[in-house]
């Protein structure tokens, strides 16, 4: 028994070497295969296998027709003993042609109907183009995590013919394609009635497909409604946000692994159908992952930013407002980093890193053109936001002066910032445009900042009286930092026809508190002028006869 298993393992292994070496000493334009399928009968009278797209049309056809012997004729079983050849390739034949109806949607334009399969088309980018082939790419499926082909070649026997064969290869993968992707077990609950194809499709597929959706929309409204409840009932701030805003990317991902659990136990649909059903779940399914990853990061971040920051303003500390622009720069991190992470999934699952990844390289100097024309604006706007949110020149709570706009800077996104002004206006700027025109930070370091009130007062105002009134008046205000160790200034800064203006300079504790604090000293200072110094008010003065004379003045003394 071990010497007969011992011999059937070498069969195929030595057929494999042989085959081997035979491509290797092979014309390039097909495969020298001596003997091919010597354990079938002779191919049967005018079956044509000519050209890749009269092999794949004549092998699905006899499928069809359930002559799975004259199907077996398009396959190459080198690697299958002869005696064993009439059995298995009948049996290996119905098996692929059940994997390519379910699993593969045949593209006949891009089947070569040329025997020597040269890819003809004016202006291709293909390096083989203008060349013939002797072994073209079908489909490549997963089964286990492994990448399996299904492929056609050319080979000639001998002086025979050249055909178009699956290859050994093709053949050797047909067992573990169709565990994978092979008929379910209800299947065989279907009517007979149902399984012939129209339009493209089975006629049970054209029934199961509506049933399918709705069932699917209804339990992803379940599903969400389940998830807004949770929210609801629970008793945690951020937990709830979170759940609430992760209603919708958690039905989207119930609904698309309920549709996948469904194609892999239940059911399993042609090829047209799962070319669209296969990417549109796997696009679902990263979304909702990631979606709902976001929001629950989104509501951790907010806590974390209620919690040790508040409001956003500028009497936070420079600490404060650095972790809360950190904390958004996390966030964007966050999002690029899973956003990769998707391109890279969702190309892993589709394949397409052998069949776009290669061309992606070939034409990464054209693709790098395109994208610095149509996004240079998006790229140098995300660029610049991740300039600030490392380098920070700019945090969020900060008071800046931009365009003559005094303003806090309320979020900074990938392309933008939002600045809310003191009167409660928002600003959207581009972030490219900002960090290229000049701006006053007044909370770069501290958000302590000197105010100015000034008063044109007449010529004889008395500027040690105006310094005394002024130190009792920021003693008495709390809003104004101690003068001692901040400073307070009183100085005549100018003098003109229209008067003496006086300058008195005072340390806030910030700019939204200095404003105010500014705005109550000119009003005490008015208040106090006019009840104590009135003759201290700017007045015109006129040259008489007898000397100088302000107009009011001469006016009362002549009345």
């Amino acid at each position: 028994m071990a010497r007969a298993a011992a011999l059937v393992l070498l069969v195929p292994v030595s057929g494999l070497m042989a085959f081997s070496a035979a491509a290797q000493d092979a014309n390039p334009d097909w495969y020298e295969q001596t003997p091919l399928n010597a354990g079938l009968d002779a191919p049967p009278e005018g079956i044509d296998r000519d050209s890749p797209r009269s092999t794949m049309r004549n092998f699905l056809a006899a499928a069809n027709a359930n002559d799975f012997e004259r199907a077996a004729h398009f396959l190459n079983l080198s690697e299958i003993p002869p005696e064993a050849q009439s059995r298995v390739g009948p049996e290996a034949a119905q098996k692929l042609a059940q994997v390519i109806e379910r699993q593969v949607w045949v593209d006949w334009a891009d089947l070569s109907s040329r025997p020597d399969a040269m890819i003809e088309v004016a202006g291709s980018s293909d390096p083989l183009a203008g060349e013939p082939r002797r072994n073209i790419p079908i489909a490549t499926l997963q089964a286990d995590n492994i990448p399996l082909d299904i492929r056609l070649a050319r080979y000639r026997a001998e002086d025979g013919p050249k055909v178009w064969l699956f290859t050994p290869q093709t053949v050797r993968n047909v067992p573990p394609l169709y565990d994978v992707y092979g008929p379910r077990r209800y299947e065989t609950y279907i009517p007979e009635s149902l399984m012939r194809e129209f339009s493209g499709l089975w006629l049970w597929e054209w029934i199961a497909l509506p049933v399918l959706g709705a069932l699917t929309l209804l339990l992803g409204w379940g599903a969400r409604n389940v998830v807004l409840r949770l929210s609801n009932r629970t008793h945690r701030g951020w937990l709830s946000a979170a759940l609430e805003r992760s209603g919708l990317p958690l039905a989207m991902l119930v609904m698309a692994t309920f549709v996948q659990i469904l194609l892999h136990f239940v059911l399993s649909f042609s090829g047209p159908v799962n070319s669209i059903l296969r990417p549109i779940l796997t696009l679902l399914m990263v979304w909702g992952v990631g979606m709902a990853m976001l929001r629950v990061v989104d509501a951790i971040l907010r806590r974390v930013t209620l919690r040790f920051v508040g409001d956003i303003d500028d009497k936070r500390s420079a600490d404060e407002r650095e972790l809360y622009t950190s904390i958004y720069a996390l966030r964007r991190l966050i999002v690029l980093v899973m956003v990769g992470f998707a391109i890279v999934i969702i190309m892993n699952w589709l394949n397409l890193f052998d069949t776009v990844g290669m061309a992606l390289l070939a034409s990464a100097g054209v693709l790098t053109v395109i994208a610095g024309i149509a996004g240079q604006a998006v790229l140098g706007n995300i660029m610049a936001s991740l300039q600030i949110a490392f380098a920070k020149p700019v945090r969020i709570g900060d008071s800046v002066l931009f365009e003559g706009d005094w303003a806090y800077v309320e979020a900074i996104y990938y392309t933008f910032l939002r600045l809310r002004t003191w009167d409660h206006r928002r600003i959207v700027v581009p972030v490219t445009y900002f960090v290229s025109k000049p701006f006053e930070n007044w909370s770069v370091t501290e958000a302590k900042m000197m105010k100015v009130v000034k008063l044109t007062l007449d010529h004889r105002a008395d500027v040690s009286i105006l310094r005394n009134k002024f130190e009792e008046l920021i003693a008495a205000d709390d809003d104004i930092l101690d003068q001692d160790e901040t400073g307070a200034y009183t100085y005549a800064t100018n003098h003109g026809p229209e008067g003496l203006e006086v300058s008195f300079f005072a340390m806030m504790p910030d700019p939204s508190t200095g404003w105010s604090a500014q705005s109550r000293l000119r009003e005490d200072f008015l208040a106090w002028i006019a009840a104590e110094h009135a003759d201290w008010w700017p007045r015109e003065r006129v040259m008489g006869a007898e000397g100088d004379e302000d107009r009011q003045g001469g006016a009362a003394a002549a009345e």
